[in-house]
């Protein structure tokens, strides 16, 4: 996953109009968004810094600098800090990472969420845990341990299509999320095989990571339609876990009264899971 940087720094100049900016486009441009130079004339550095720091062999670069170029590039705030992370990666990590592993209270938590699917996420979207309302609507259990991890479900799984209604709209904000944990953890083994994987088996995966988008998954709404349930309108809330950075609590919120409130309801019912 080398060369993120410049990656990054070329997809963002590519969206941005010269006129967004402020600027007049003169002649013909043979590349989309603004020019090195554009760039670098905004943020106040000289063309040869920016050209050196876009292709990854600048020295240091200040919070100053970036803060210029994140202005310049209309960065949103999680896409500024990403631009921090992979501009100043960590020292290459010496052994490899440890197995990822769920705490017994956390495993208890799930379970006393009554009425509610959940689940946690670990590394690489890989899916941890979950109770028995998150298995009744997604099939965790279903899925060998191998292959729990929700890239590899919406990529390479044929039936994702038909149980997002909104694959496209699922597909891209997963990409963007497992963009931004390959900034957090660049020497990442794992996480590199996965990418190799998908972009082999999936085209669509390696048009959208190409694209370099990256994007928190804190909260937001997932349209299922469920071989059983029907059609699920699920908001639902991503939560960090506390002394695991790495692993977050994923809790499916349907509105209390909702038709889809009503269907989880007897989806609990027929899958013997707790309803409060």
């Amino acid at each position: 996953m080398d060369g993120d940087l410049g990656d990054f720094l070329r997809s963002r100049r590519a969206r941005v109009r010269p006129e967004d900016v402020g600027l007049t486009a003169y002649g013909r441009r043979r590349v989309p968004g603004l020019r090195r130079e554009e760039v670098a004339q905004l943020a106040g550095v000289s063309v040869d810094y920016y050209i050196r720091l876009e292709q990854g062999r600048g020295p240091s670069v200040s919070d100053a600098v970036l803060d210029a170029i994140a202005r310049v590039l209309r960065l949103d705030e999680t896409e500024h800090a990403y631009l921090r992370t992979v501009a100043r990666p960590r020292p290459r990590a010496s052994a490899p990472a440890a197995a990822q592993r769920v705490r017994p209270g956390l495993r208890l938590l799930l379970d006393t969420i009554g009425g509610a699917p959940a689940f946690i996420l670990g590394r690489r979207m890989d899916v941890l845990a979950w109770n028995a309302l998150g298995d009744a609507v997604v099939g965790f259990s279903r899925i060998p341990a191998a292959e729990r991890n929700m890239p590899r479900q919406v990529f390479l799984e044929p039936a994702a299509r038909e149980m997002y209604p909104e694959w496209a709209a699922v597909a891209a904000e997963t990409v963007a999320h497992l963009r931004l944990d390959a900034g957090l953890h660049p020497d990442d083994r794992q996480l590199a095989t996965l990418v190799g994987e998908l972009s082999m088996k999936s085209e669509d995966f390696r048009r959208l990571w190409a694209d370099h988008r990256v994007k928190a998954k804190t909260y937001g709404v997932k349209r299922i339609d469920h071989p059983v349930a029907g059609g699920l309108t699920l908001p639902y809330e991503t939560l960090g876990v506390p002394g695991d950075p790495g692993q977050s609590l994923v809790v499916y919120t349907p509105e209390p009264g909702s038709e889809t409130a009503e269907r989880i309801a007897l989806l609990a019912s027929s899958a013997g899971a707790p309803t409060g």
